[in-house]
């Protein structure tokens, strides 16, 4: 085996020092006198003597401490049970986790208690000592609910260190009794619908015309021409795309006429085959409004009419005097007598403000009877777009806010009070909601800018914890949730991507929307018809008036 020669310089270099020293104390020794060998035994004689002495007297001391260490041990064995001396002694050696979760869980227990006893302050004091606050039963209620499940947490966390595995716990036992759920769903009580077939002649027609604000109005519009179509035993035609918006796009069509189980609506294509022998044309013009203009039609809209082809060769009509700013109540009756003709094809415009029978137009399902739960609701693609979307980024338990500010500051304060709520205000109301709802995240459907929403997010807290305001994001082609509108080619669409918003916030399990806005009350129609309408449901700062309004220009 060979050597390593930088190991053998290694020791070297390690031993010679210690050689060289050895060697140095022996030349700076002093000179002593030279002993004789005599007197170097006897030296060595008495050291060795000496040194067996003390050996001895070691071993017997050792001897004697043993043998007391063992009459000790044995003394305290007769004494002592031998269990307790062992669990003592091995208990102040080492730390017991027992202890250590049990102080854990006071301390946490400690805590909670302490919000207990100020949410049950202030209870009180919103109660019994002030009722001028006037706070529902409902929210009564809630906190009640909430206290009672905090101290079942208490009681979990007190409880817990003690628990072994065959634990079945009792706790458990009264908490169905107490359960409250603030948010729960509002029984639409359908069994209670009024409602009339829609049995159309297969020869007469209604042409739709909307014209008043945009997709959401025009919606609520189309909702209300299938109650006239229905009360004058009509087929609806639905507006061309050329001369109003592209329905089959954000909604289904054809599923309205599988709800009837009959052939109720068609589109202005089919409506224009079927009248290719006697020339597509409209036989009657009936305005619903006289004031301040006639059917809310111009010349211009009439122009886009004759230019799909479409012969009217009729002046506009009203059948009484109607004010689109003050809407008188008509009955099913007035209608049927006021719209009712022989003639094949009859527009009726617009009838957006109308307010007929308005307790059969706001029921869920609306006014007339079919076996679906809602007759005008988004289309397949943007339904499943909407499903993927709350399965990718918000589950099952989430908030929606309707968050309208573009073009709302002016709208909102011609009216009184105002609706248009500073953005740190407006943060407050959200997060009472949030609170009282445990939402998890809030789905944020809006048209502000970045730097509302970014303020706006920085302020949503509750317990002390930011809130998550989740937007739709940039299209990312890792995200997989849009597919199938790109792949059907209707991505970046506005209108598309406005329902998609609708559809969401109609999926939510609370709702916040903002008064005066048809985009909220479509989705309050949505909520309603699929019973997804919660008790928590509610227009921002609901009852509240803005904290600081603008002078008028």
């Amino acid at each position: 085996m060979e050597h390593n020669s930088s190991d053998d310089e290694e020791d070297h270099h390690h031993l010679i020092p210690q050689n060289e020293t050895r060697n140095h104390h022996r030349e700076d020794r002093p000179t002593s006198t030279t002993t004789s060998p005599r007197s170097a035994f006897q030296i060595e004689n008495i050291l060795h003597r000496v040194q067996h002495r003390w050996k001895i007297s070691f071993n017997n001391r050792y001897v004697i401490v043993a043998v007391s260490i063992t009459l000790l041990i044995g003394l305290l064995f007769l004494l002592t049970d031998p269990r307790e001396l062992f669990s003592a002694n091995l208990s102040s050696f080492k730390l017991d986790p027992l202890s250590n979760r049990v102080k854990e869980s006071e301390l946490r227990a400690l805590y909670l208690l302490r919000q207990q006893h100020f949410s049950l302050l202030s209870l009180w004091n919103g109660t019994l000592v002030n009722p001028s606050l006037n706070q529902s039963i409902e929210d009564v209620k809630s906190a009640v609910s909430k206290q009672i499940s905090l101290n079942k947490e208490i009681q979990e966390l007190l409880l817990s260190p003690h628990r072994t595995g065959n634990y079945s716990g009792g706790v458990e036992a009264d908490s169905t009794i107490y359960s409250y759920d603030r948010c729960r769903k509002v029984d639409q009580k359908l069994s209670d619908r009024k409602t009339i077939e829609w049995k159309p002649r297969s020869d007469k027609f209604l042409f739709a015309i909307c014209l008043s604000g945009q997709m959401s109005n025009h919606l609520i519009c189309l909702e209300k021409h299938m109650f006239f179509a229905a009360l004058l035993d009509r087929v609806l035609v639905i507006p061309s795309s050329k001369f109003d918006y592209q329905y089959d796009k954000v909604i289904d069509l054809e599923k309205i006429n599988t709800c009837l189980g009959r052939n109720v609506v068609v589109s202005f294509d089919q409506f224009k085959e079927n009248a290719k022998k006697n020339h597509p044309r409209i036989d009657r013009f009936i305005c619903y409004f006289s004031l301040p203009q006639l059917c809310y039609v111009d010349e211009e809209h009439i122009k886009k009419l004759k230019g799909l082809g479409i012969s009217i060769d009729v002046k506009l009509e009203a059948p009484w005097s109607e004010d689109i700013k003050k809407p008188s109540k008509r009955t099913v009756e007035e209608v049927q007598r006021s719209f009712k003709s022989d003639d094949d094809v009859i527009a009726i415009g617009d009838v957006f403000y109308a307010d007929m029978e308005q307790d059969w137009v706001m029921q869920p399902g609306g006014p007339i009877n079919h076996k679906c739960k809602t007759l005008v609701e988004p289309s397949k693609l943007i339904l499943l777009t909407s499903q993927r979307f709350i399965q990718t980024f918000l589950g099952k338990s989430f908030i929606a806010l309707h968050f309208r500010r573009h073009g709302f500051l002016k709208f909102c304060n011609a009216k009184s009070p105002s609706c248009f709520y500073p953005i740190p205000q407006a943060a407050e109301c959200i997060a009472r909601i949030v609170e009282r709802s445990n939402g998890a995240v809030v789905y944020l459907s809006t048209d502000a800018a970045e730097s509302e929403t970014s303020l706006l997010q920085s302020l949503v807290v509750v317990d002390g914890k930011i809130v998550p305001l989740v937007k739709r994001p940039q299209r990312n082609a890792a995200e997989k949730w849009d597919a199938l509108l790109y792949r059907h080619g209707i991505e970046d669409d506005s209108q598309v991507d406005a329902m998609l918003d609708k559809t969401i916030c109609a999926m939510s399990s609370v709702f916040i929307g903002a008064s005066g806005s048809t985009f909220t009350e479509d989705i309050l129609r949505l909520r309603k018809d699929w019973g997804t309408s919660s008790m928590c449901d509610e227009y921002l700062c609901r009852g509240e008036e803005p904290n600081f309004i603008a002078e008028d220009e």
